[in-house]
């Protein structure tokens, strides 16, 4: 089913009671809404495929190749879990993340995934940038030391490395805190998505959060938002509007290269004898 105007205005209704607080650093912001995936992918087209009963929401891409499952009933610490099948010439693969990962930063790694940027950025660049410190194992880490990021070497199961994305409790010297919250992407997953994910992580804008939303930590820092309400619905309802054209047009041009036969050279003269 596509995304219905009765819920855009439900999450309109529920954010016009919130006084927006500006909430960084962005990897301690905590959930959010968990709309701002699920409502960007049915804006793509994806469908819901799950029981309208349960609190497991399931949604499948129109190719039928990806499935994105959100169970907060999970047993494992793994909430949101993103598949795609294998094809005759791209491998299959898997990416799941946890409770506490921010929805906007989710949200880029799967806005990525129906609409891919025109450029494929360097994810280490872009992390850098952003002030976080790179170290010399192949990891990286917030200014704050609590959020790092590790691209795994590879191994005799695998023949490339995964990403490992983990925000931290503060640890005492070697001793790493309790864990907050996770993204795993493994060996096969696209490097642009890889790369949207950590972009959006490092980015230093800050995200909006209620006054009583729930944040990742007790040190995410929290000052009232120059933001209306009204402007935060109304910037979820132009993102969803973009994403939805953006797809439309992705489609076309897929159909329209599958439809378009291939081109054929003029044919020459037959040799005279």
């Amino acid at each position: 089913m596509p995304l219905s105007e009765r819920q855009l205005a439900a999450f309109a209704d529920k954010h016009a009671w919130q006084i927006p607080f500006d909430t960084s650093p962005r990897h301690l912001a905590g959930p959010g809404d968990a709309r701002h995936v699920t409502h960007g992918l049915a804006a793509a087209g994806w469908s819901a495929v799950s029981d309208p009963l349960s609190a497991e929401i399931m949604l499948r891409s129109p190719d039928l190749r990806h499935r994105l499952q959100f169970d907060p009933q999970s047993a494992t610490s793994a909430w949101w879990r993103l598949r795609a099948e294998p094809t005759d010439t791209e491998a299959g693969w898997y990416a799941e993340f946890s409770e506490l990962v921010p929805a906007e930063i989710l949200a880029g790694f799967t806005d990525a995934l129906v609409v891919p940027p025109p450029q494929q950025p360097v994810p280490w660049q872009q992390v850098t940038s952003a002030g976080w410190h790179r170290d010399s194992d192949g990891t990286a880490r917030s200014p704050d030391s609590m959020c790092h990021i590790g691209l795994r070497p590879l191994s005799e199961f695998r023949d490339r490395p995964s990403w490992h994305v983990e925000t931290r409790e503060p640890g005492h010297g070697e001793f790493h805190g309790p864990r907050i919250w996770h993204a795993y992407f493994d060996e096969h997953t696209p490097a642009h998505l890889v790369s949207s994910f950590l972009i959006a992580l490092a980015d230093r804008s800050p995200l909006q959060r209620g006054m009583y939303d729930r944040t990742g930590h007790y040190s995410a820092v929290q000052e009232p938002s120059p933001l209306r309400p009204q402007q935060v619905a109304e910037a979820h309802a132009m993102r969803l509007k973009s994403l939805r054209a953006q797809a439309r047009f992705a489609r076309r041009q897929q159909t329209k290269a599958a439809t378009t036969p291939a081109s054929v050279g003029p044919a020459h003269p037959a040799a005279r004898r």
